[in-house]
């Protein structure tokens, strides 16, 4: 009895101990697992962690983290390395981006961190003028799109004057917004607001408006002429004198940057009648018995000469006659004392030539003519001479 109890002891002494043994091989083995560990650094799209781990290289690491690698992806190490004890990794997944460059349209898998960055890793130059969006400086995100228009030049005439622009604008009306211009009603633009602007197209837009001016015009007056039987035939008295009218007239005008393309009469209003100026023509006929030695067809006789124009003092122009020397510059004129040589003889004057007595003067008296010159220094040169006369008819 005491042999069975003896043995059924040492059984349980050596459960226990195989027991013991097998608990301090597990912690054993355990603290052996966990001290055979290596620290690693790693971040991970920008969160820096410290790991321990048994993975041989990178890629084994990234297998123990249950993370999938991409080839557009940025590891460094690189995922063949070997995994030792404080090294340091980083890990920057790539995002999927949308490129939008004028009729290019692509997808990229990129780890740039701003869009900027993605433009030089692109090889997509822009200048100043372009637009992109979002802008450079924002930061890449997963799904971004991004959208670049190209800017081109054009010529903007704004007004009249001319500038040389760029625009990424797609139509005309698009591109004046851009611009900063504003349309007033009137004002018209081409090409047409709707339509597509090209690289170096030429925008116009001209400033049209309306405006009112009103213009003071004369009324001229007409000469009226009546007979006079008291008055010698041939002779001239003017009654009343001329004044013009006035009338206002009211314009609607249009300007195109500033310069008038049409006017149209809108109302005209008399301000001041005209005053027609009224002349007495004599009718009375002379009969004078010529002096010896006066004014008989043939006869030859000597007289004083002056000489007188058009434009003299007090000259009206008109002979006595009614011709007009201003219209008819050449005739051959000269003024008498109808008592001596009658209106409308025929005359033959020394130096002078062929001519007629179709006017009369003040200071003409007796034996004295007047000679009628164009100009005043043709009678200035006649100056006061003593001529003979002989009378043609």
């Amino acid at each position: 009895m005491k042999n069975l109890f003896s043995k059924s002891l040492s059984k349980k002494k050596l459960a226990v101990i195989s027991a013991s043994f097998l608990v301090f091989a597990a912690v054993f083995g355990i603290f052996l697992f966990e001290t055979t560990k290596k620290t690693v650094a790693i971040t991970l799209d920008g969160q820096e962690k410290v790991i321990k781990t048994h993975a041989e290289t990178i890629q084994d690491l990234f297998n123990e983290l249950d993370i999938t690698l991409r080839s557009e992806d940025y590891v460094f190490p690189t995922e063949s390395t070997k995994v030792k004890d404080n090294l340091k990794i980083v890990w920057k997944p790539a995002k999927q981006v949308k490129v939008v460059h004028g009729q290019e349209k692509k997808t990229v898998w990129t780890t740039a961190e701003t869009v900027k960055d993605l433009l030089l890793e692109q090889k997509i130059i822009i200048n100043e003028h372009d637009v992109v969006q979002p802008n450079t400086e924002e930061a890449i995100k997963n799904k971004m799109k991004i959208e670049i228009q190209k800017a081109f030049p054009l010529t903007l005439v704004n007004g009249g004057k001319k500038q040389q622009v760029w625009s990424t604008s797609t139509t005309v009306a698009d591109f004046l917004s851009q611009q900063g211009i504003a349309l007033k009603d009137l004002d018209r633009v081409e090409p047409k607001l709707h339509e597509k602007v090209k690289e170096n197209a030429v925008v116009n837009v001209i400033r049209v408006e309306k405006v009112t001016d009103v213009v003071e015009e004369p009324i001229s007056f007409a000469v009226v002429t009546k007979k006079d039987g008291n008055l010698t035939k041939g002779t001239e008295k003017v009654i009343k004198e001329g004044e013009q009218g006035l009338l206002t007239k009211k314009y609607e005008v249009v300007l195109e940057n500033g310069k008038e393309v049409s006017r149209k009469l809108i109302s005209e209003q008399k301000v001041k009648d005209k005053q027609d100026k009224i002349v007495a023509v004599g009718t009375k006929a002379t009969y004078q018995q010529v002096s010896r030695g006066g004014a008989e067809n043939g006869r030859e006789f000597y007289v004083s000469s002056t000489a007188y124009t058009a434009s003299c003092n007090g000259c009206s122009g008109i002979t006595s006659s009614g011709i007009n020397l201003r219209a008819n510059p050449n005739v051959k004129v000269i003024a008498v004392d109808p008592q001596v040589i009658p209106l409308g003889t025929k005359v033959y004057v020394e130096g002078y030539g062929y001519a007629v007595a179709a006017d009369t003067g003040s200071a003409i008296k007796g034996y004295k003519i007047d000679v009628f010159f164009p100009s005043n220094s043709q009678a200035y040169r006649w100056g006061n001479r003593k001529v003979k006369i002989k009378i043609l008819n």
